[in-house]
């Protein structure tokens, strides 16, 4: 099978750790950069040409789409789509999960556990601070990734300021509540094909509250209780999304859905878990070939 890794990072750990476990199951691979790309329609087709070539040879994609060219990227895996390429991930997918607002919506739709989240911009600071409290609040950029654009704000003076000036700023985002007592811990899911394949806890470093591991955080393997594995099962499929990441916060009330990620970095849960998580993503691919 001829197999495209659709990435503006080819040496990354993420797309090395794919091309390896594609060519170990004796497929042809190749990193194709997005940005590479002329799209183009006529009356009957798409067309995709990448540098001077058109092309027409491929059998399956996976998208690694970065945050910052969701449109392009996107774009692009929806040519594929509509030429008759099966994709790991699909374009409509890419675009529900990168939108916070979308996701929780979709999730909250199918009964999925969240924490209590407003939408930011649609009224005074003041009128959207009251559901809080006063209680400490994470503000979030819709469109952040890697733990950019999120903010805790501890007190209600803080929050109000931080507001005012991303209304101010014409900035979109979120209002969520602080769930103190998971202690700058999450738990990250790999859902591949409807099954968990890897996980474990990530902790946020001393002085921050993001577990991001590319902040400093730490991580270790762990075995998930039959309710946060019911629970991120639920969430990739709300999504439809064949492989993610499904960030999850333990809480008094149970499990919560943080985040859920259709590009999810590779390297540090294969490193943690020692699973091989780009095998079964290339064994996704075989199953559902053109």
């Amino acid at each position: 099978m001829n197999i495209a890794i659709i990435s503006r990072g080819e040496f990354l750990y993420s797309t090395q750790s794919l091309l390896r476990a594609g060519e170990a199951r004796n497929h042809t691979m190749e990193v194709l950069n997005p940005n590479n790309f002329t799209l183009s329609v006529s009356s009957d087709k798409v067309i995709l040409q990448y540098l001077d070539e058109i092309v027409d040879d491929i059998d399956a994609i996976i998208p690694r789409i970065g945050a910052s060219n969701t449109f392009q990227g996107t774009s692009l895996v929806r040519q594929f789509e509509a030429a008759g390429v099966f994709s790991a991930v699909t374009s409509e997918s890419i675009l529900y999960s990168r939108d916070k607002w979308t996701c929780f919506q979709i999730l909250a739709k199918a009964g999925i556990p969240v924490p209590n989240t407003v939408l930011g911009g649609y009224h005074t600071p003041e009128d959207l601070l009251k559901p809080f409290n006063g209680r400490p609040v994470i503000i979030k950029i819709l469109e952040g990734t890697h733990g950019n654009g999120v903010i805790l704000s501890e007190s209600y003076r803080n929050a109000l300021a931080t507001v005012e000036t991303l209304q101010t700023s014409g900035v979109k985002y979120v209002l969520q509540e602080f769930i103190a007592e998971s202690e700058g811990a999450d738990l990250r899911v790999i859902v591949v094909d409807g099954v968990v394949i890897a996980a474990m806890k990530r902790s946020c470093k001393e002085g921050d509250f993001r577990s991001n591991l590319h902040r400093g955080g730490s991580a270790t393997a762990i075995s998930l209780t039959y309710e946060e594995e019911r629970v991120a099962l639920k969430a990739a499929k709300a999504l439809r999304l064949g492989v993610c990441g499904v960030d999850i916060l333990q809480s008094q009330r149970g499990p919560l859905v943080l985040e859920v990620n259709s590009t999810p970095g590779l390297e540090g849960i294969e490193t943690t878990t020692g699973k091989n998580v780009s095998k079964s993503i290339i064994g996704y691919l075989e199953r559902n070939k053109r």
